[in-house]
């Protein structure tokens, strides 16, 4: 009875590790997806249908895939620090080029400066030093209401549009066409040597405790003594 007792002991504490080790597994996060703009017409939509456009993306720049579907997918362009908003969304699956890397700058970062004019002037009043306001954004995107050109800009934490006399200037990336941050097959290769190490800590928790248990039953067994003639009359 003893024996039995040390075996289900050792079989209930060995095997721990393997459990751990899934458990770790299983809590490693999946690799982010990207994808590309790598045509001037891929809107940004609110919701899951073509009049919810708010944007059109910035050429070459990239939005975060959250979830690939069709006809649409979930994405996120931006990220969260300030003085910038992530902003999630969805894009047509069909005009998005999935690539397989992370980009090193993957969304567009650009503050647009507007002059706005004060209706009238002030010629007869003063040298009109004030008739004009600058204020400065930082784009989104452009969006169209029939020819009217806007953008859509983030100001002190708020998305909205403001008209546009011409579109913006910016530099393009190319990282999608070059490749520069790095092939997606590295990190397959990764996990797959991580999964064979695993694989190798399980196998050697498991001889350990074979091997523990094979011992513990031998000295148990061997410590046993045969029954004497006189004890073996008495029964």
């Amino acid at each position: 009875m003893k024996v039995l007792i040390l075996i289900a002991a050792l079989l209930f504490l060995f095997p721990s590790p393997v459990l751990t080790v899934r458990a770790e597994e299983a809590q490693t996060p999946a690799a982010e997806v990207y994808a590309v703009a790598a045509r001037n017409d891929v809107w940004l939509y609110a919701e899951e249908n073509e009049e919810s456009g708010l944007f059109l993306l910035p050429y070459t720049y990239y939005v975060r895939v959250v979830e690939r579907g069709e006809p649409f997918s979930a994405v996120v362009y931006g990220t969260d620090e300030a003085p910038y908003r992530a902003i999630k969304g969805y894009c047509k699956t069909e005009l998005l080029t999935f690539v397989g890397f992370v980009p090193k700058r993957p969304f567009l970062k650009l503050e647009v400066t507007v002059t706005y004019t004060v209706p009238g002037t002030s010629s007869e009043m003063g040298n009109g030093t004030f008739d004009e306001i600058e204020r400065s954004f930082h784009y989104y995107g452009t969006s169209y209401l029939g020819t009217q050109r806007y953008f859509y800009v983030l100001s002190d934490g708020v998305f909205d549009y403001i008209p546009a006399a011409r579109d913006v200037n910016y530099e393009l990336n190319t990282d999608y066409l070059t490749d520069v941050s790095g092939p997606a097959e590295e990190p397959p290769a990764e996990e797959e040597a991580t999964s064979s190490a695993l694989s190798g800590i399980e196998i050697a928790a498991l001889i350990l405790g074979i091997l523990a248990v094979a011992a513990i039953a031998f000295f148990v067994l061997r410590g046993r003594k045969a029954p004497s003639a006189a004890e073996a009359d008495e029964f």
